[in-house]
This record gives C-alpha cells, structure tokens and sequence, in this order.
C-alpha cells in the first residue's frame, strides 16, 4: 500500500518557477514508477511527466517538455516536479501517483496550481 500527498501548488504569475512534492508512505516506494497528471476543468486528465523506480528513465508530455522537470529522491521517499516559465495554461489540478505494472494504482489528492496572467 502507498499513499501518496502532493503539495507546493498555489496561485502563481506567469513564468513563475514553483517545485509540487509528492510525498509517499510505504517501505517500497523505491520500486514504483511515478507520474504526474493533470486535469484542468471540463477537459481530460493529461499526462505531464514519468519518473522510473531508480530515476534513470523520465517522459515528459508535450506541453510542457522542456519546462518541467521531474525528479525524485528515494531516500526521502519524495518525488518532485520543477515547473518552470509557467503559463496560464498550465492551469489545473496536479495529481501524482504510483504503479508497479502497466496501471497507476496510486493516486494523490491532487493539489491546485493557478497561474495568474
């Protein structure tokens, strides 16, 4: 079992550069893979970024390839995820979660990012 607490989010201006953090509990989070996704109202949930259990293997979606970083630190059982020139696009609820196979298992409750023009 893994729970999973996002936090960092907030109101922000445009190209502002904050850091979300998802926390986890549970001895194995080392061995699971961790995204990020977000969802901004009334649109779908959208893929912002992977990590692999060793950090050696990352994805990034396409809107934000370039500008986000993702990271993670399994001594501290924490992942990270650097967003940096923010839009107001990027507007949403940032959610993580974790998965061993193919399904994210895990999910935070997401924490709410506004980024102000």
């Amino acid at each position: 079992q893994v729970q999973l607490v996002e936090s960092g989010g907030g109101l922000v201006q445009a190209g502002g550069s904050p850091r979300l953090s998802c926390a986890a509990s549970g001895r194995t989070f080392s061995r699971y893979t961790v995204g990020w996704f977000r969802q901004a109202p009334g649109k779908e949930r959208e893929f912002v970024a992977s990590i692999s259990w060793s950090g050696g293997i990352t994805y990034y979606g396409d809107s934000v390839k370039g500008r986000f970083t993702i990271s993670r630190d399994n001594a501290k059982n924490t992942v990270y995820l650097q967003m940096n020139s923010l839009k107001p696009e990027d507007t949403a609820v940032y959610y993580c979660a974790a998965r061993m196979s193919d399904d994210y298992r895990y999910w935070g409750q997401g924490t709410q990012v506004t980024v102000s023009s």
